[in-house]
């Protein structure tokens, strides 16, 4: 989703230079791609009014496909918490999901693409994100602007997504939903506004196709920083033995996982941004080709260590190993070729087996492994950017990795904080024993499942 993908795909765009600075690409940028479009044989592109609908078609499809996202952390963090929080966990994701639409679109999405002139660290558009009047459209921005906004907005829903399951069974609902609050509609629209809006890490040459960092590291730094101020499940750590807590339902949680694989072909393939051009449908091809490839590799890899490493294999290294292969990915689904996208996502699948033992060394309760496969296999990805793509600078990867860790890890310290001290962040001893379905949704969990 990087603005500089961005490729429009209709001859005589010029006029996109003119547009308001809230709408997607910044001018320079604009004006780039329709040159280049024009430069293709008029063969091979379609005009303004079909670019436009192929165009918000693929946002569309793309969009709706990153929402079903939701579904797959819903189920994957519904099958990998004990059954007496499954409903609540439930919730979480559903409310989560709701509350980020609700903030990307009164403030979020104004501070993700505040119309930013080349660089910049913190702005915001000065008007409400405007949407088209019933049968109005503009055909020189290149596609609908709800399209676009709608696109924007569920990848907004996804980072909440990845603190969901690592902060899960200890964390009550209203200080958790808060958070959320907080986070899609401030933290993660100034991390967005950086790059996709044209901001200063744009202008040093930082490059996050689809979202390793801006998304997902995002994420798993919020995350991160959620499990230390919470701290652990009642009964995890204990005498310098980690308790194994099981997962309710482990077909759950794989079907979860399939359903993430399944949406990420949107998540990657639509942030090539256009559709107009045979150029751009081959490019969807070649990222859904890789993207598919690395997220294999990488329960391959997380299969085979595990077998090496404890002489067993692990259903749940498998499934993170999967979704660590897709972030790793996700930063440069594009331009590396399928030989290096098996090894992008190879490394990813390495990470999570090796990482997730180490927060249990180190006492940082991470319930379905989100920090490994979303922090971890993000950073790796940002950085791996530049062995596909040459034009990229490595101190700029390297920049924009410290300065996401920065910001996000001090506001969400914050809000944490705030939260933990006001209206407190745990429940007491004895509902998080019984189980958080009964105390915050009024759910009794079956008693022969209802284990720890």
């Amino acid at each position: 989703m990087n603005r500089k993908h961005l490729s429009y795909a209709a001859l005589g765009l010029s006029a996109l230079a003119a547009t308001q600075p809230a709408l997607a690409a910044p001018a320079a940028e604009a004006v780039e791609a329709v040159a280049e479009v024009a430069a293709e044989p008029a063969a091979d592109a379609v005009s303004g009014g079909t670019a436009y609908i192929l165009n918000t078609l693929l946002f569309l499809i793309g969009g709706f496909l990153v929402m079903w996202m939701a579904a797959g952390f819903a189920m994957l963090e519904a099958g990998l918490v004990r059954a007496k929080n499954t409903s609540t966990q439930c919730i979480k994701n559903i409310g989560l999901y709701s509350i980020a639409g609700l903030m990307f679109w009164v403030i979020g999405y104004n501070i993700a693409y505040p119309g930013f002139d080349g660089s910049g660290w913190f702005g915001m558009a000065g008007t409400i994100y405007p949407m088209q009047g019933v049968g109005e459209a503009d055909v020189e921005t290149g596609y609908s602007v709800a399209s676009d906004w709608f696109f924007q907005m569920v990848f907004c829903a996804t980072t909440a997504s990845i603190v969901s399951g690592t902060v899960a069974e200890r964390v009550k609902i209203i200080p958790f939903f808060l958070f959320v609050a907080v986070l899609t509609g401030f933290i993660y629209p100034v991390v967005v506004s950086w790059e996709w809006g044209a901001g200063s890490l744009d202008a040093m040459g930082f490059s996050d196709f689809a979202g390793s960092t801006l998304v997902h590291s995002t994420g798993g730094w919020a995350a991160l920083i959620g499990a230390l101020i919470i701290g652990p499940r009642l009964g995890r750590y204990v005498d310098g033995k980690v308790n194994v807590f099981p997962g309710a339902n482990i077909p759950l949680a794989t079907l979860g996982t399939f359903i993430l694989w399944l949406g990420w072909f949107g998540f990657n393939g639509a942030s090539q941004l256009a559709m107009g051009t045979v150029g751009d449908v081959s490019d969807v091809s070649k990222i859904f080709v890789n993207t598919n490839m690395a997220a294999a590799a990488g329960v391959v890899t997380a299969i085979v260590l595990t077998l090496i490493r404890y002489k067993k294999a692990d259903v749940t290294m498998a499934l993170n190993g999967a979704l660590a292969g897709l972030v790793s990915i996700t930063a440069e689904p594009l331009m590396p070729s399928v030989g290096q996208s098996i090894f992008i996502g190879a490394i990813g699948g390495l990470i999570v087996v090796f990482t997730v033992p180490l927060l249990d060394k180190l006492k940082i309760d991470d319930v379905v492994g989100a920090i490994p496969v979303h922090l971890f296999a993000g950073i790796w990805g940002t950085m791996i950017v530049p062995l596909s793509n040459t034009e990229v600078p490595v101190a700029a990867q390297a920049t924009g990795v410290a300065v996401t860790a920065l910001w996000v890890s001090a506001a969400s310290a914050v809000i944490w904080l705030l939260l933990k001290f006001t209206i407190g962040l745990r429940p007491s001893e004895e509902v998080e024993m019984a189980g958080l379905d009964t105390a915050e949704i009024g759910v009794e969990a079956y008693p022969e499942f209802a284990r720890g």
